[in-house]
């Protein structure tokens, strides 16, 4: 926008009212609550609480203005309110410090706030108006700006009603930054660059929420030769930010590190030294793009997919009343994957399994809400409303069931809402203690399929009908399944969520990291990192019929993608704009795999047969003390945070000291065993040590150190041997992928 064009919005906007007027008096809803909510006394540290503070109770962040009113009016014989002398309201005594209060003082008596308050108890202190007009949007500019570190920029927020008026409600606004560390915003909503990077400001009026987000690029010259080539638009939009960050990107990763990474991430699974071996020895200039298509149409891939999606899926014995047991979670995962291998689209994947009836023995997709619903919960209780927008739409509405959500649109109304579509799921079994579960959605009585379908809500008691967290109307008659509705909703290639929510998982699993962190809380609040990529990738989604292994073509084959996990100088500090690939610990299943395949010692499984991997094993109540060390997935929610990727202590200690890489390493009928009796030329052998480790032979100066280590008289060949492969199994290189 011209910067005579932005003073002069700016100028209006702030010639607006500065409180909303209704009979000249201050309004309850749009200027008494958003005040107290930028005050902090209705968050949940103050007065906001479940059982408030020193006696005085409020709604968490405004969301039941009935409620406020009447505890700040009336309670204890409304003691909060002198109506002859207005300023001599407790109420207004506690926030100017007159009277002893606890969270200090919050404001002087010549303040903006403390006349708003004094103007509204004057006038009688009206409370919440049902005919007054609502909010409706609010919007922050500039919408997006560029600083430099130190520099400062005023925020204004506008509110948009229903009456179509629109006001200038900065003062009245809550603003905080995604991240303090590189941005950081007053009260009054003046945003100040900390250090180089970017960050955004969120600001909250009311249920509406608002973002603009801000780059600081570092001051330093860039190579611009370093950003090209590019080898689809992944690269065009990373470049782009990394050009306006003024942050060059990694050389390309080796051939060897390209091979391990490819076959780990996709596949879950090392290459063999055949296969490393084959693939660097190739002189084809486009070997890289084969070797992604070729990966992707392995058996393995399926395998791993289904292991992701049994994960985002809750594929577990649900933990009181599923008889399923073992078998039926199998059943869920072989359903699975044969979706995969059919290679299916995530629409109509999602379609089957938020629609599906019957018997989990004839549809094992039945299984997810088993677990989501319960055999013992329904309507209101059940978990299906968070798992299923979690799961499906990547955004976390679980804060709404008890109050409106705090950094997103959604209401408790809205929640209930959503939970009407599964008000008539109900789980059955013909003989108590005998499968299968039946899933219904449909009354024996059919004069009660007739009645509305909905549930209560339960601060309210209001009859809530279905409705989509857009809040647009569907068309469904009383007789009708609520979730088919839900699923055409869903899954309709315009909502923006269900494809990005994907795409987020997708990249995210692929690049480290996610555009939107935590993965799956997608929000107007938290942007991504980089949103022209995440659109340009939601759309490509869509347009190839939301086909996952076309989408991860797409990443595996960027120069993004291939980018070294080195760092270069400038670049050293990204861990959000993918100028380099970030190493990360290699997942539970794939480690122990990964242990098994090196050593030639698979890991056995109770009630697998030998040679099963930890990637097939569908149920996560299997007992492994390796899985559940190294953050295997509980599956109990929808959550990615189920999957814990993190270094910790114990973890270090059991592949030093416990038994899975010792009693590998050792075993008798392992490949080390074998290979000592055969090969006798140490040169040949350390080759293959290395490239079953790390899928490369060994570099010129570690053959050269481990055949000096090899002529310790002290110990055996064997022993030596033992050693070393020891040691790799226990190094970062082994244990990342990078």
């Amino acid at each position: 926008m011209p910067r005579f064009s932005y003073l002069l919005s700016a100028a209006i906007v702030a010639g607006a009212p500065a409180v909303s007027v209704a009979g000249g008096a201050p309004s309850f809803t749009t200027d008494v609550i958003p005040l107290l909510t930028k005050a902090g006394c209705n968050q949940g540290a103050c007065h906001g609480k479940g059982a408030g503070q020193n006696g005085f109770r409020l709604s968490l962040r405004g969301f039941a203005p009935d409620q406020d009113y009447n505890w700040i009016t009336r309670e204890f014989s409304g003691r909060r309110i002198d109506r002859t002398r207005p300023e001599e309201s407790l109420f207004l005594r506690k926030a100017t410090g007159a009277t002893p209060h606890e969270g200090g003082r919050l404001f002087s008596t010549t303040s903006r706030e403390y006349k708003l308050l004094l103007d509204w108890l004057g006038a009688g202190y009206p409370g919440p108006n049902k005919n007054e007009a609502k909010v409706r949007k609010l919007e922050l500019t500039p919408a997006a700006r560029v600083l430099k570190p130190g520099e400062e920029v005023q925020l204004i927020a506008t509110a948009t009603f229903t009456d179509g008026t629109m006001r200038d409600m900065t003062w009245l606004t809550k603003f905080d930054s995604n991240d303090p560390a590189y941005l950081d915003v007053s009260a009054t909503g003046k945003a100040r660059a900390v250090r180089n990077g970017a960050s955004a400001v969120r600001a909250m009026y009311l249920t509406e929420v608002a973002v603009t987000v801000f780059s600081v690029p570092f001051d330093r010259p860039v190579d611009e030769k370093r950003f090209v080539p590019t080898n689809n638009f992944v690269d065009t939009h990373v470049s782009a930010k990394l050009k306006e960050l003024r942050i060059e990107p990694s050389d390309l990763c080796t051939d060897d590190e390209f091979v391990r990474r490819v076959f780990l991430d996709a596949l879950g699974t090392l290459p063999t030294p055949a296969e490393a071996t084959a693939f660097s020895a190739d002189p084809d200039p486009k070997k890289r793009e084969k070797l992604v298509d070729a990966t992707l149409a392995r058996p393995e891939f399926n395998d791993y997919w289904a292991l992701q999606l049994g994960d985002l899926f809750q594929n577990r014995k649900e933990r009181d009343h599923d008889v399923r047991g073992a078998k039926g979670v199998r059943q869920f995962h072989d359903w699975l994957r044969k979706q995969v291998a059919a290679n299916r689209g995530w629409d109509d994947i999602a379609r089957d399994v938020l629609t599906a009836t019957g018997s989990n023995a004839d549809n094992p997709a039945v299984g997810y809400f088993i677990v989501t619903v319960g055999e013992q919960r329904h309507g209101e209780n059940s978990e299906a409303p968070e798992s299923i927008a979690q799961a499906f739409l990547g955004t976390r509405i679980g804060c709404a069931k008890c109050h409106n959500h705090p950094l997103e649109r959604y209401t408790q109304d809205d929640f209930y809402h959503f939970a009407a579509y599964f008000s008539r799921v109900k789980l059955d079994r013909t003989e108590a203690k005998l499968g299968p579960t039946r899933l219904n959605v449909s009354h024996p009585d059919q004069n009660q399929n007739k009645n509305p379908v909905g549930v209560s809500q339960p601060r309210t008691g209001m009859f809530m009908r279905p409705q989509p967290l857009d809040r647009t109307t569907g068309d469904m008659k009383p007789g009708d399944d609520p979730r088919i509705t839900l699923a055409k909703w869903i899954t309709d290639p315009n909502n923006e969520y269900f494809a990005g929510a994907m795409v987020n998982r997708i990249w995210r699993h692929y690049m480290s990291v996610g555009l939107v962190e935590p993965v799956d809380d997608l929000r107007a609040t938290n942007p991504p990192t980089n949103p022209a990529l995440w659109k340009s990738l939601n759309k490509e989604f869509v347009e190839k019929k939301f086909d996952l292994r076309a989408l991860m073509r797409v990443i595996l084959t960027s120069r993004t993608y291939q980018l070294s996990s080195a760092t270069r100088p400038g670049n050293e500090t990204d861990a959000r704009f993918y100028s380099h690939y970030y190493a990360r610990r290699l997942p539970a299943e794939v480690m122990l795999d990964a242990i098994s395949d090196a050593t030639g010692v698979p890991e056995r499984f109770d009630g697998y047969p030998v040679g099963v991997r930890a990637v097939q094993v569908p149920d996560p109540g299997s007992a492994s003390y390796f899985l559940r060390a190294f953050g295997r997935s509980e599956r109990v929610t929808a959550c990615a945070c189920e999957r814990v990727g993190d270094v910790t202590l114990p973890n270090v200690l059991h592949l030093i000291c416990g038994e899975t890489v010792t009693n590998k390493v050792s075993n008798g009928s392992g490949w080390l065993a074998k290979r000592l009796k055969d090969e006798k030329d140490d040169a040949k052998l350390l080759d293959e040590l290395f490239l079953r480790a790390y899928s490369r032979k060994p570099r010129a100066e570690e053959k050269a150190k481990v055949i000096e280590l090899l002529k310790d008289k002290g110990a055996s060949r064997e022993e030596l041997y033992r050693d070393v492969f020891w040691a790799l199994l226990n190094s970062k290189e082994f244990l990342f992928n990078r």
